[in-house]
């Protein structure tokens, strides 16, 4: 029996050992995935506000066309009025659909290149929301999402209930909205796209917490660096998307308009 009891204590500090570099890789494959998304989020704002200040001029004798009250250049013509802008608006649909069926095929490398591609694109495609809504609004509706989001991701992180249930349904609500909103491209309804708005908010905040676990539980610790890589990539644009639309959503619900 003596002899047991020293093989079972060093046993059992194996197993803790073991459970805390479990941890320690958990902790930094979903900072992997938060440090991904951050910088998505960063791209995306750059390019909208750069891309504001490149479309639109305060002399009119440089403005090629108008958005509303606002000169545009012919950058701002190009992105915001010809037929140009339709590529604007639908080209981070594409990329986002490209980058989750194809990521698998695809190399870490370029799957967090197109990633950040595609945070770019979504930035000129917001850059409308410059236009039409004051700094302070945006500042706002940005804070109000950060705090939500980083409520509910960590809600999903440590949690031990399952969402898998409300998940489910959570996404067949989210192909739902996908398609009402595109109907209200052309459409055009404003009572139409306040209900769209809290809808968005109360779906992507509840898919917020869905994905952080799902991310969470993708992680295993024999993951090689492809793997891993590509999977903290895929993570970030799920929770690169949830902010985003939960963040537009606050933004038309509680923005005020530039004059």
């Amino acid at each position: 029996m003596s002899d047991f009891d020293p093989n079972t204590a060093r046993w059992g500090q194996g197993v803790q050992a073991g459970r805390a570099e479990i941890d320690q890789g958990l902790r930094s494959y979903m900072l992997g995935v938060y440090n991904n998304m951050v910088i998505g989020l960063a791209i995306t704002g750059l390019v909208a506000y750069g891309a504001m200040m490149l479309a639109t001029t305060t002399n009119p004798s440089l403005a090629v066309a108008r958005f509303g009250q606002i000169y545009l250049t012919s950058f701002g013509e190009a992105i915001y009025v010809s037929p140009l802008r339709w590529v604007v608006v639908f080209a981070p649909l594409l990329l986002v659909f490209g980058i989750s069926f194809g990521i698998n095929r695809m190399a870490a490398t370029t799957a967090r290149a197109l990633f950040f591609v595609f945070s770019a694109a979504m930035g000129l495609s917001l850059s409308t929301l410059v236009l039409v809504y004051t700094g302070e609004s945006i500042a706002r509706a940005f804070f109000i999402t950060a705090a939500a989001f980083g409520a509910l991701s960590l809600y999903g992180y440590t949690t031990p209930r399952s969402l898998s249930a409300m998940g489910s349904f959570l996404i067949m609500g989210l192909f739902g909205l996908i398609i009402a909103m595109l109907v209200n491209l052309f459409v055009h309804s404003s009572g139409f796209q306040f209900a769209l708005s809290i809808l968005s908010v109360l779906i992507f905040s509840g898919l917020t917490a869905y994905d952080t676990q799902s991310i969470k539980e993708m992680y295993f610790a024999s993951d090689g660096y492809e793997i891993a890589a590509k999977k903290s990539v895929n993570g970030a644009l799920r929770l690169y998307l949830d902010f985003v639309n939960i963040f537009v959503a606050v933004l038309q619900l509680t923005g005020s308009r530039n004059d």
